[in-house]
């Protein structure tokens, strides 16, 4: 499967060109492997295809009780996109970073 997605500190770009706005964490997750890391979408539309074709997206949210979710990604450490998405979330974290220094000064 060719992988044809780019990571920004902001969002994943497809084939498409667009912009699939989300972000990243490196938090510790019970029945997950150290290491693993979560893209969490920034929209309540679905990630595109072409994500969900290198991924599995996770989202539970229940239509019948008006209770929404934002989809998620798990990628664990032995996932083969995972030096990407950890690049990404390393952007996301400097830009953070940068930005909380800035606020300080």
């Amino acid at each position: 499967m060719t992988n044809t997605l780019k990571f920004f500190w902001n969002g994943i770009k497809g084939s498409d060109g667009k912009l699939h706005r989300c972000f990243f964490s490196d938090g510790a997750l019970m029945n997950h492997p150290a290491g693993t890391l979560t893209i969490y979408s920034k929209e309540y539309s679905s990630f595109p295809t072409e994500v969900r074709k290198h991924f599995e997206v996770e989202n539970d949210s229940d239509l019948m009780v008006d209770y929404f979710e934002k989809d998620r990604i798990r990628v664990v450490p032995t996932h083969p996109l995972y030096s990407k998405v950890l690049q990404a979330r390393n952007a996301y974290e400097q830009r953070i970073a940068a930005k909380t220094a800035k606020r300080a000064a």
